[in-house]
């Protein structure tokens, strides 16, 4: 076996990756393309380079994103140290500057004798095949912009056809916020209510059915008023380089409602094969949400793939009935973004199920988010040097927020699709605790306790 570990690409996820690696006194050889090639979506020649917001999102510990930082610190993550320690001021939030944070990364990484940049494209065609017990580890981390010719190997290497292209997703919304005085479970056809039945009759009848969808019926007026706030909501720029790719596929809400008042009461909402269980009559509109995990705590509204700002989506869709207290602990997103079937593909160390010698990391994966590249990074970084000290993988507590999303990664989803950091996805406590800080302080507090390389 080489006496060192490869690491493509120096996003967030490869330069903590790397850096991981090093400290534990293994040779690193780090792949960064930049500056002899450049993505559509970078410009800076330095490591861990920011494309979009400046921001690491919450510092507090009831924030999942939070409480993730908070973990990493204490695994002596690199690459929020530099953070840390080049944040401007944003309130209880952590952002940074984005070229002081790139810099010192590189200079970071840079001093490491054991860690050497190689600036060249990373194409892998001698890598990837049944002979290569004697390469040594490899770590994926290209984000979701790897290059044409990296791709179609990785497709080699996975038995795939191709990688996934995430171009839409939906708002997926935790179900003890659902107002249940409103919403109701069911499947379509098997709701409405039969002439001979009483309406004690239907309601029981309904209650005992299969329980895949929970239903949130509209009227008239509280459908127009939606629809109003829809069609006139603030919508995110796409890069110009997802213009012509992203709506092929799949039509964001907005679009599909501004091309008529009732398109969507003929398309994702129709109301057909329900009745209401307060009026008994159909409603004007229905949102349906989807069973999104197999604990069924988190649910998905289906046929709202949206290209809307973050806060337009939680004010304009709070507007549906029984959504109005709703914790959207995913909003959903429109943009270009390859990336593996790691349910099927990896474990919970990132690591290809098929080949202990090769790792996955970053938005590749299906993590989504600065702090969670970083954390699949950190993980990947850790198991391969173990691999070359010949240690046992660790894997971390699926009550910490960096075990639950190698957990959710790694769990086979037949819908899966990319996920940040949320309390949904850690398991429940023992004790059910209605208040919602109080119950995020005790699983904050569960996971900071069972945060350790043991």
């Amino acid at each position: 076996m080489k006496d060192y570990v490869t690491v493509v690409g120096g996003g967030l996820a490869g330069s903590e990756a790397a850096y991981q690696i090093a400290k534990r006194g293994i040779n690193v050889k780090l792949y960064e393309m930049k500056p002899i090639k450049f993505s559509p979506a970078h410009s800076n020649k330095d490591l861990a380079e920011i494309v979009c917001s400046n921001s690491f999102k919450s510092n507090l510990i009831t924030n999942a994103c939070g409480l993730l930082k908070e973990e990493l610190r204490k695994l002596d993550s690199l690459l929020i140290k530099c953070a840390d320690e080049t944040a401007v001021p944003a309130g209880q939030a952590l952002a940074v500057d984005r070229e002081k944070f790139s810099k010192l990364v590189t200079e970071k990484i840079s001093s490491m004798s054991n860690i050497e940049i190689i600036h060249q494209e990373f194409i892998g065609e001698n890598l990837f095949n049944d002979n290569n017990e004697d390469i040594g580890p490899i770590i994926i981390a290209t984000g979701p912009l790897t290059s044409d010719k990296l791709s179609e190997n990785i497709c080699r290497l996975t038995g795939k056809d191709k990688l996934y292209f995430y171009d839409a997703a939906a708002p997926i919304i935790e179900k003890d916020s659902i107002d249940f005085n409103i919403a109701f479970f069911g499947d379509r056809y098997n709701q409405e209510k039969k002439k001979e039945e009483s309406m004690q009759e239907w309601k029981e009848r309904i209650n005992k059915e299969e329980k895949s969808y929970i239903n949130l019926p509209m009227n008239e007026e509280e459908y127009n008023v939606f629809y109003n706030e829809l069609i006139n909501a603030q919508i995110v720029t796409l890069h110009n380089f997802e213009k012509r790719e992203i709506f092929e596929g799949c039509m964001p809400i907005e679009i599909m409602a501004k091309r008529g008042e009732d398109t969507l009461r003929f398309g994702p909402l129709k109301p057909v094969g329900f009745d209401d269980p307060r009026t008994g009559k159909r409603p004007y509109a229905i949102v349906q949400l989807r069973q999104d995990n197999e604990q069924g705590n988190l649910y998905n509204m289906v046929g709202f793939q949206t290209n809307l700002k973050f806060g337009e989506q939680k004010r304009v869709f709070s507007l549906i009935p029984g959504l109005k207290e709703a914790e959207f602990i995913k909003y959903g997103v429109m943009h270009r973004n390859t990336y593996i079937n790691s349910s099927e593909l990896l474990d919970e160390t990132y690591n290809l199920k098929t080949n202990k010698n090769i790792f996955f990391a970053g938005q590749i994966t299906g993590v989504e988010g600065y702090v969670e590249s970083i954390a699949s990074g950190l993980v990947a970084g850790i198991n391969a040097a173990h691999i070359m000290q010949k240690k046992e993988k660790i894997i971390f507590s699926k009550n910490t927020v960096i075990g639950a999303l190698a957990n959710y990664i790694s769990t086979y989803n037949s819908k899966f699709q990319p996920m940040n950091a949320n309390f949904g996805i850690l398991p429940p406590l023992e004790e059910r605790i209605k208040d919602k800080k109080l119950k995020y302080q005790k699983l904050a507090q569960r996971a900071i306790g069972e945060i350790n390389l043991d």
